[in-house]
């Protein structure tokens, strides 16, 4: 059983994108773990996962904006002047500054003065998930206030950080977990020698109970116009997930071939991608229900036959780990079309699980698709070849297990012997009683 309480901070709270890690949180605090949660910015989904509603975790937001309260900030910076660790911690902000002379690594110093005066002084662990800006955040205000922290690094953190701060980041953290091989393999090879080690690899996995048993599957096989087959992506309409060359793909399929294709998700493209399918000729045969909740996307995961993400390289780096909605079709015996990179063939084995394109190789997707909407039985035998795969070797207690042991111990060397700085009753108590 955990000793303390912890911190856990994250980028943005609730986000229907992260359920992997409202999965985590929830079950932590059924282990006993106690935390708050500090989120840099307020929501943007319509809707909530049923999980966020059943964690009982305090949530606080830090000023997405150093001006959206500059009164916050202030007091930050004097009580870090006042009381805090303020020169070693500024010697480490000048030199990531100089290396990152942006607006954006400034608001990160503020929301540290921020978060180190008003967490609770019973917090002696951090964790972050995600080391691009919730790290740098989470790393000032450890350094300011003299707690520990450790760090869940995800996808896009893991690319577009670079090298010399994701290596500082590491060398000063308690301990790192990643969720893929992939990423693994990268954090080790920018971390100094003596530091790849504390870095582990913790696959998310899903908690089966949240999902219900696989329908039985259907024998469509496109040659029929009133039982078409049904296709489906789940995915923010983002340049990594590969939605537009899905698009072309579309358009390829041989026209005997009778299918309906949903996406679910929102995103800065989506406006784009549908002024594609319309381009194209498509726009009747396929429906955007944009973001949904968890209830409606079980749904239809149970009513399609076949699941499709073409993950590829954003431009700017930015890729996806293992992304759970795969597992999530897996949990429906749905097997899957994406590429053979990142994290995706750590869970897709291709020919066995699923099948798996090179990326932006828009011919051969298309080529993969027309393959199994034809084929209702081989489409079968890999959709339950994933299911099991999911149950046995993506095992989610597996990896909670894991991450629990890793915080227990951060939080039992915390109370054991770490000294704590001196701090004023934190701002965030204040408002709970009104005396702010």
């Amino acid at each position: 059983m955990p000793e303390a309480r912890i911190a856990i901070v994250l980028k943005g709270y609730p986000r229907l994108s992260e359920t992997f890690i409202a999965q985590e949180m929830l079950e932590l605090e059924r282990r006993g773990f106690r935390f708050d949660i500090w989120s840099l910015r307020r929501p943007t989904d319509r809707h909530v996962h049923p999980m966020h509603e059943a964690i009982a975790a305090r949530l606080f937001y830090l000023p997405e904006y150093l001006h959206d309260d500059p009164r916050r900030v202030w007091r930050g910076m004097v009580h870090a002047l006042r009381t805090l660790r303020w020169r070693p911690t500024l010697r480490v902000f000048l030199r990531d500054f100089v290396r990152d002379p942006t607006p954006n690594r400034l608001r990160r110093i503020g929301q540290a003065f921020v978060l180190a005066r008003e967490i609770d002084p019973a917090i002696r662990h951090i964790h972050v998930h995600f080391l691009h800006t919730p790290g740098s955040v989470t790393r000032y205000a450890a350094l300011l206030t003299g707690r520990s922290f450790s760090f869940s690094a995800h996808a896009k953190d893991i690319w577009t950080t670079p090298d010399w701060e994701r290596r500082e980041k590491i060398a000063d953290a308690d301990w790192g977990a990643t969720c893929t091989a992939d990423g693994l393999k990268e954090l080790r090879r920018v971390a100094a020698p003596d530091d790849g080690g504390r870095i582990a690899l913790i696959y998310h996995g899903l908690d089966l109970s949240r999902f219900p048993p696989p329908p039985e599957s259907e024998a469509r096989d496109g040659s029929d116009e009133t039982r078409p087959v049904r296709l489906i992506a789940i995915g923010r309409a983002v340049e990594k997930k590969g939605f537009d060359d899905l698009i072309d793909a579309l358009a390829r399929l041989p026209a005997h071939l009778n299918w309906r294709f949903t996406h679910i998700g929102g995103g800065e493209r989506l406006a784009a991608l549908k002024a594609q399918a319309e381009r194209l000729g498509l726009a009747e045969r396929i429906e955007w229900r944009g973001s949904l909740p968890q209830g409606k996307v079980i749904e239809a995961l149970r009513d399609a036959d076949l699941f499709v993400l073409p993950s590829r390289p954003g431009t700017d780096g930015d890729r996806d780990g293992l992304p759970n909605v795969i597992m999530e079709a897996a949990t429906q015996a749905l097997a899957t079309v994406s590429t053979n990179f990142a994290g995706v063939p750590e869970f897709v084995e291709d020919g066995s699980t699923g099948l798996l394109v090179p990326p932006r190789d828009v011919a051969a997707l298309a080529d993969a698709i027309a393959a199994l909407i034809a084929e209702p039985e081989r489409r079968a035998r890999l959709g339950a070849a994933a299911c099991q795969r999911l149950r046995s070797g993506f095992s989610f207690e597996a990896g909670i297990d894991r991450l629990a042991g890793l915080l227990t111990s951060s939080v039992g060397a915390e109370v054991r012997g770490r000294t704590p700085v001196r701090e004023e009753r934190p701002v965030a108590a204040m408002v709970e009683a009104g005396e702010a």
